[in-house]
């Protein structure tokens, strides 16, 4: 577990960049988007080095997503619906999958759409899980039912260690800095159905504009 007290995971921080994410249309903010997830960065960095090969590859992906907002650009990437107009209009993306535009907002982005989903299926099994329960089994499963199927073979052996490596579900249940283990239930309660909002509105966004297999 990380020791700096600023680089704690906090789920109700989270829930909150969330919350911000989507605007009254449920447009979603690229800003508050990336705020959540420098916060879901946090938990997979407290959770061990193991976990680095996605931490470090969300990092990336958020860092690429904020140099776009502040280029000159910057106003077309104020939420994934314009990002996606504007990066379409201007043929930006690889839609013909010829290896171009390999940094492209909207491929991007799916990195950490594709993510997301696996964190949000994560979050709803430790939410229903019962004290004995074993957070590497459901961190397991929510993987190989999301990230697993877009990883090659060595990436899905590595995160298989690293599940075995997963604290106890009431150490992970303090990692989430919300206080008892109630109160981390009622928490997760709210988050996971706000994660998978801004998930299934990006899934269908991205299903129209054929934009879920980008290479």
């Amino acid at each position: 577990m990380v020791d700096s007290e600023n680089q704690k995971f906090c789920l109700q921080e989270v829930l909150e960049s969330f919350k911000s994410c989507l605007s009254p249309e449920k447009e979603i903010y690229i800003e508050h988007y990336v705020s959540g997830w420098r916060g879901l960065v946090k938990l997979l960095n407290s959770l061990g080095s193991l976990f680095g090969f996605i931490s470090k590859d969300a990092v990336s992906k958020t860092q690429i997503l904020m140099n776009f907002l502040k280029s000159e650009n910057g106003p077309h990437y104020a939420t994934v619906q314009s990002m996606v107009k504007f990066e379409l209009d201007n043929k930006l993306v690889d839609v013909d999958k010829k290896g171009i535009y390999p940094e492209s907002g909207c491929r991007t982005l799916l990195r950490l759409h594709r993510a997301l989903r696996w964190l949000q299926l994560f979050l709803e099994r430790l939410r229903t899980s019962k004290e004995d329960d074993k957070t590497s089994v459901m961190c397991r499963d929510a993987y190989n039912e999301s990230l697993a199927q877009h990883h090659t073979w060595l990436i899905r052996k590595s995160a298989g260690m690293a599940f075995y490596g997963l604290p106890v579900r009431p150490a992970f249940f303090e990692v989430m800095n919300v206080g008892t283990p109630e109160q981390v239930v009622d928490v997760l309660g709210k988050a996971v159905p706000l994660l998978y909002e801004v998930y299934q509105i990006t899934e269908e966004l991205y299903q129209k504009h054929n934009l879920l297999d980008l290479p």
